[in-house]
């Protein structure tokens, strides 16, 4: 735990936060707090917040001094809840999965999840124009519910997704998308632009460290709300509790680790070293059968032992096929963090990698060489024209290379009416989660 220090700005408002809610305020003294010179923060206007986070540290501006107490503990209460569901480190991750997130918008959802669970408290004050959830909600969907309901059904993610119907974006000017109508109402819930979280991918970590992290303050959060009861900072248990996951990276260098693993093979050309310490003969029956003689015994006759193989070191190269749907439509950001953790795993296991493209039909076939070109630049080539798929002949042409392990690469939009001896494990992207694996397992790209 960080000590609090005694000289920064918050420390009369975290010293409010522990009276009234001893439990969910101390988990203001898990954060780090760093005062801001009048000149440190360049980009600070009269707009701005008098404290902003960026998923770590709570910094503060000099106008955050003058504010009354109660705003003051309101503040702090905001950017503690920001960084204990962490918001900015959803963003980026949010990023990553769809390749365009308004920031804003996205801001703007988090304060209306963060306000409404803070409402009920009346020994802090929330600025006047603090956007809620119900009336967020009410206004760009026209749906009416009340803050424990609403706080029960959405979460950041689903609530950012929602309201982003912006106009796709252009080839030329990633910027140049428009706001359509709930994109609109939920910029002008915003109030004057006023954003207090600012993501910066430095801070980014492993994605098992961000998973261990996320695990760590969902259960903060629900040892705290537990301590606190009536009192706690938070009206009640959120959806939006971060929620931990294994990263499909981690799955999938499991699987195919597993599947590619060298281990030793039978070898039927040589006998085993048991065999031919016993010379490959016993004496006698079973002891205790009846008739025949104790083994070891005088009389005993010589009995020839079962062939009994040895084991020769490793078995023959492991082979991987990776299998291209074409069909489908696949994000860039993820093709390219794909490609490259399968062509991480290949080098790294010594496993010959080909490449099946098709759709309803095989189109190509590659063969990798590791050192003379990439995984990511083969598949950035491709076109994904959106057309029908079968797997089946996709699948046969797979099995001819004798493979270890096939991975497709797909939205599972097709049948599959082959199935291969070896394990299949389709890579699905998150868009796609619900569409069933005919065989084999499926792995969510998230």
């Amino acid at each position: 735990m960080n000590p609090l220090p005694g000289d920064h700005r918050g420390t009369r408002a975290i010293q409010r936060l522990v009276e009234f809610a001893p439990s969910t305020g101390g988990l203001a003294l898990w954060v780090r707090h760093h005062d801001l010179a009048a000149d440190e923060d360049d980009t600070a206007s009269e707009h701005d917040t008098p404290v902003w986070t960026d998923g770590q540290t709570l910094h503060y501006r000099p106008a955050f001094s003058q504010l009354p107490l109660a705003e003051q503990a309101g503040w702090v209460a905001h950017q503690v809840l920001h960084i204990a569901l962490r918001h900015p480190q959803r963003c980026l991750q949010l990023q990553q999965r769809l390749g365009d997130v308004d920031l804003r918008l996205f801001n703007t959802c988090a304060d209306a999840i963060v306000n409404s669970a803070l409402s009920h408290l009346g020994w802090l004050s929330l600025p006047e124009d603090a956007v809620r959830l119900p009336p967020l909600l009410a206004a760009t969907l026209a749906v009416e519910q009340d803050h424990e309901t609403a706080l029960a059904q959405w979460d950041v993610e689903r609530l950012y997704r929602t309201m982003d119907d912006r106009s796709p974006p252009e080839r030329s000017a990633r910027d140049s998308r428009r706001d359509g109508p709930r994109a609109a109402r939920t910029r002008a819930f915003g109030g004057r632009g006023q954003q207090d979280l600012r993501p910066h991918t430095g801070a980014q970590q492993a994605p098992e460290v961000e998973s261990e992290a996320a695990r760590d303050w969902s259960e903060r959060l629900q040892r705290a709300h537990a301590g606190d009861g009536a009192h706690s900072l938070l009206r009640s248990l959120l959806a939006d509790l971060p929620r931990t996951h294994t990263p499909w990276e981690q799955v999938l260098r499991t699987q195919v680790a597993r599947a590619l693993a060298q281990e030793p093979d039978v070898s039927w050309s040589r006998p085993s070293r048991s065999y031919l310490a016993n010379q490959g003969r016993i004496r006698g029956g079973c002891p205790g059968t009846p008739g025949q003689p104790r083994r070891g015994s005088a009389d005993s006759p010589a009995r020839r032992m079962p062939w009994e193989p040895g084991r020769s070191a490793t078995r023959p190269v492991p082979r991987l096929v990776l299998v291209v749907d074409v069909s489908g439509s696949i994000d860039d950001a993820l093709m390219r963090r794909f490609a490259r953790e399968i062509e991480a795993l290949s080098r790294r296991l010594a496993a010959s990698l080909v490449l099946v493209i098709g759709d309803d039909h095989v189109q190509q076939v590659l063969v990798h060489r590791p050192g003379r070109s990439s995984v990511a630049d083969l598949l950035k080539l491709l076109r994904f024209d959106g057309g029908n798929t079968d797997f089946t002949p996709l699948l046969a042409e797979a099995g001819t290379h004798r493979p270890d392990l096939i991975v497709v690469l797909t939205d599972l939009d097709g049948p599959a009416r082959l199935r291969p001896a070896c394990p299949v494990l389709w890579a699905v992207p998150e868009a796609h989660a619900a569409a069933p694996a005919p065989f084999g397992r499926k792995l969510v790209l998230a």
